[in-house]
């Protein structure tokens, strides 16, 4: 993978480039926020005076992937190869016109301002420009990170604030971009700042517009409050713009779900989905933090008051069916959605973890991405008991069963029972599968004995 080096010293070089041939450059948007926040920035993008036709003949690998919008991907040189191959995105100045379809400005204007430029983006924090060279008679050299930030609109002091603030007026930035919403949020969430009032008066007047907005979109931004490590504040905010009640009606349906005070003395459903979340660490995958954010979807439907306490009868079912659909509905793909619901589906069985036949118990620990699973199971014991007994159980069986014991080599397979002299037909898979249960239970350990078993099960040749 490239390095933040290398990212950072290929932006200068194009920088430079398009200074020598007269056109203004800088390093622009989130970039200059994450040095100015001390942060190192995960890519560079450049915004520059040079349209994109200059741009695509300046640089020998170029892709002209967003030209139309005056955006063009310059290539690493040649020396990187590989997975250390990266682009990083040029940006002619401009200013837009009409967003009539939520999302791309119908036309664009190329300005040689880049005060002009700055003003169409979405926030101040991302609206600023960095020179990143002093200039002195003769020679231009690299600046330090922060010299040189170039604030047309207050950036700077919003950063200082930890404010997430729309450029000029909010409703017009989210019209012209419902997805800017999300963005609002997750900014927010990320930096723990908190949504400018008249921002998030916007948000509030204008979420409904969400629906516009192509579901893999959003699904994209949620992943990325799930897994940016601060995924509670997002959703409380998400809840308090009124975007939560848009995009997951089914999260939102958890909030006043009461819960059996014995075993969730921390509340209702929403609080202890609030407090699972906030256990996930930045950079987890995304279906494990899916699977954090949806285990208990299935308890505002199935909430019963019984005589002797609280029920949820069946949530595990009810869940995944509503995992299935949220999963359909925001367009994950088939591998996404399997991870997702197995997370779900198998959440409530550690409970029985102790109690498993030594079969059972094998087959449970060898699930794929078990790791996921002891991981939720945690998160959920922390967001109400604290009692991690199971757990700890569970954890230590997996770290110590050695991987032939999970999954040891068949004792015998279908082809042994054709030889025997059996049909083949759906009681195979059944008789096999018993015959692994025995294996795995130590209870058989030899070919002939599975034979043998498979005999009692199965009518002999003949008869």
């Amino acid at each position: 993978m490239p390095t933040a080096k290398a990212k950072y010293d290929a932006a200068l070089q194009i920088v430079a480039e398009l200074r020598s041939h007269g056109f203004e450059a800088y390093l622009a948007g989130g970039c200059v926020r994450d040095l100015a926040l001390d942060r190192e920035p995960h890519d560079y993008d450049v915004a520059t005076s040079a349209t994109p036709d200059v741009v695509l003949a300046m640089f020998p690998r170029t892709f002209a992937v967003g030209a139309h919008f005056g955006v063009v991907l310059v290539a690493s040189s040649d020396e990187d190869s590989g997975p250390d191959r990266f682009t990083t995105e040029v940006a002619t100045f401009r200013s837009d016109g009409a967003y009539s379809d939520g999302r791309h400005p119908d036309a664009v204007r190329y300005t040689l301002s880049p005060e002009e430029d700055v003003r169409r983006r979405d926030f101040t924090i991302n609206g600023l420009l960095l020179d990143p060279f002093i200039e002195t008679p003769g020679h231009c050299s690299p600046a330090p990170p922060t010299e040189g930030i170039l604030d047309f609109v207050g950036g700077l002091a919003d950063l200082e604030a930890g404010v997430v603030r729309a450029i000029g007026r909010a409703e017009t930035r989210f019209e012209e971009d419902h997805l800017r919403m999300l963005r609002a949020v997750r900014f927010a969430a990320r930096f723990g700042f908190e949504i400018e009032p008249g921002t998030l008066a916007a948000i509030r007047a204008l979420a409904s517009r969400i629906h516009a907005v192509s579901r893999e979109r959003v699904r994209d931004e949620l992943t990325k409050m799930l897994t940016e490590g601060r995924a509670r504040r997002a959703f409380e905010l998400l809840d308090k713009t009124g975007l939560l009640a848009e995009v997951l009606p089914e999260i939102e349906r958890m909030k006043g779900v009461e819960q059996p005070p014995e075993f969730h003395p921390e509340g209702d459903v929403w609080t202890h989905t609030l407090i699972l979340l906030e256990q996930l660490l930045p950079g987890c995958s995304p279906s494990l933090a899916w699977g954090a954010l949806l285990h208990d979807v299935g308890k505002p439907a199935t909430f019963r008051r019984a005589p002797d306490r609280i029920r949820f009868d069946g949530h595990v079912e009810v869940g995944a069916a509503i995992a299935a659909e949220v999963c359909r509905r925001f367009r994950f793909s088939n591998d996404e959605t399997r991870l997702v619901l197995s997370l779900v589906e198998q959440h409530m069985r550690f409970m029985d973890a102790q109690r498993m036949k030594t079969s059972t118990l094998k087959r449970f620990l060898r699930q794929e991405n078990f790791d996921e699973h002891l991981a939720l199971h945690r998160m959920d014991c922390m967001a109400a008991h604290g009692k991690l007994d199971i757990y700890n159980f569970v954890r230590q069986q997996h770290e110590t069963m050695p991987e032939e014991t999970m999954r040891p080599a068949p004792l015998i397979t279908g082809r042994e029972l054709i030889a025997a002299g059996y049909q083949p037909g759906p009681r195979f898979r059944e008789v096999l599968a018993a015959i692994e249960d025995a294996q795995l239970d130590g209870a058989i350990t030899t070919a002939e004995e599975a034979l043998t078993l498979a005999r009692t099960q199965l009518r002999e040749p003949g008869h």
